[in-house]
């Protein structure tokens, strides 16, 4: 299965099997949480066997056996969402490609008993992602069209429709995809609305356009008149 083929299938799950995701796979994850932080300066980390991640109450109303997560961290700089949800959303995908399914939790998580996992100073924690083997596939989000979210100068090529279709798969706080893409020949621009989480969903949304429509197909603007940090 390739990325782009998980951007389809991948939906949150919150129930996990209670069962251990094998050594060769976390060895892959682990390989995968490295090369992301290499090259984005990130401390992101995998903790298995362990419950801590979820807060009581998450885990009273939602989660079930959330014994395996990713810890989204860095060191707080201007860009630090963006990155986390760049890079939290290839790694959600890549796990899909090896058979897992996760679950985004930016506001359940439980700072106090997953920050001693980080062992590092003056990092900010930017909220888990739950990973194991799913009760079940979960259901496919409620999705706007591409109408409401993106516009392009002209007639729209073929890896710019497709970018904004693999966007509409992309996960976001509230499931609100409050995204705005507007293409320009190779030039797009892209800006999330003001929010607590519009960094990271902003990230979210540049990974899964840039699948979509290849990167070798077109380069990123930033306006004028944005705003996408929180």
């Amino acid at each position: 299965m390739t990325i782009n083929e998980a951007i389809k299938i991948r939906h949150t799950v919150r129930k996990y099997k209670d069962k251990a995701i094998p050594q060769e796979l976390i060895e892959k994850l682990n390989a995968r949480i490295d090369e992301n932080n290499k090259t984005y300066a990130l401390n992101l980390k995998l903790v298995t066997d362990n419950s801590e991640g979820v807060t009581g109450l998450g885990k009273l109303f939602l989660a079930k056996n959330v014994n395996n997560y990713i810890i989204l961290a860095g060191t707080a700089t201007p860009d630090l969402d963006e990155k986390s949800g760049y890079c939290g959303a290839d790694l959600i995908l890549y796990a899909q490609t090896l058979g897992l399914n996760t679950w985004w939790i930016g506001g359940m998580y439980n700072k106090k008993g997953v920050q001693k996992y980080l062992d590092l100073a003056n990092v900010r924690i930017n909220g888990i992602i739950a990973i194991g083997y799913g009760q079940t596939q979960g259901v496919p989000h409620k999705s706007k069209t591409a109408a409401k979210i993106s516009q392009y100068q002209g007639t729209a090529p073929q890896w710019f429709i497709d970018g904004v279709e693999a966007l509409l798969y992309a996960p976001t706080s509230l499931n609100k995809q409050a995204f705005k893409v507007v293409g320009d020949g190779n030039k797009v621009s892209i800006s999330y609305e003001k929010g607590h989480f519009a960094g990271i969903n902003l990230g979210i949304g540049k990974y899964h356009f840039e699948i979509g429509a290849g990167k070798e197909n077109f380069e990123w603007v930033q306006l004028s008149n944005e705003s996408n940090r929180t």
